[in-house]
């Protein structure tokens, strides 16, 4: 394994937090952008970076050296009724994060996306699926390669109601004709998520396409959570 250099924004969040710990003990070295006021929930081990999320002007000239990207920025807990928040958030952040891994020369961005099409969630996977199409712009026309996941809900602590859903995804996944969607929005675990972007970040696109790397649902479940020790 590689030592990266890892710059995380949503590094105080849901996932964020559990990631740092994670790379910070497998050896990474890494800084993550955070307003003055959530400096301290950031794991020990881990570089500061003061800056909006929203404005890549504010953090890119404190990016490098690092050569992995990981945009974690988003709204919590996203609903239907949170439609302005992704305009307000999610979208400028994962615009700002692509400009700024360009002014700083990184190599390689992890971004977190959401699967679709679905049923529901039309803002929330409008804002994501914007990103993408920049991403992959970006990844066109220059030197970066990316990795895009696609979580549908990753279940974990104060994230467990799901768990509900089990029997009704286990039916879908055994009919023809429901078993694609039923794999696509399937449920994660954070401790797979985790692993997942850990797996990415260890393992940077070896450069032979010029589109981004793009890890559904099934493909996520598959990497190996015991590796993280996040619950």
């Amino acid at each position: 394994m590689i030592p990266r250099h890892v710059f995380v924004t949503g590094g105080t969040g849901y996932i964020g937090h559990a990631l740092l710990e994670a790379l910070v003990t497998r050896g990474h070295e890494c800084r993550a952008l955070v307003r003055p006021a959530s400096a301290a929930r950031l794991p020990a081990g881990v570089g500061l970076v003061f800056g909006s999320a929203l404005d890549a002007d504010t953090y890119a000239d404190e990016v490098p050296p690092a050569d992995t990207f990981v945009q974690l920025v988003g709204t919590p807990h996203p609903g239907p009724r949170k439609a302005a928040e992704f305009a307000r958030v999610d979208l400028p952040s994962g615009l700002a994060a692509v400009n700024a891994c360009l002014q700083a020369d990184v190599r390689h961005l992890v971004y977190v996306s959401v699967a679709h099409p679905a049923p529901v969630m039309h803002a929330y996977i409008a804002a994501r699926t914007a990103v993408e199409k920049r991403i992959g712009e970006a990844c066109a026309k220059s030197w970066l390669a990316a990795t895009v996941l696609r979580p549908w809900y990753v279940l974990g602590p104060g994230h467990r109601w799901p768990y509900l859903l089990a029997p009704l995804y286990a039916l879908g996944r055994a009919l023809p004709a429901t078993r694609e969607g039923a794999r696509r929005l399937g449920l994660v675990t954070r401790a797979q998520m985790v692993a997942a972007l850990v797996e990415a970040v260890e393992n940077p696109p070896d450069g032979s396409s010029s589109e981004p790397r793009v890890w559904e649902v099934p493909r996520i479940a598959r990497s190996n959570s015991a590796m993280v020790g996040v619950q």
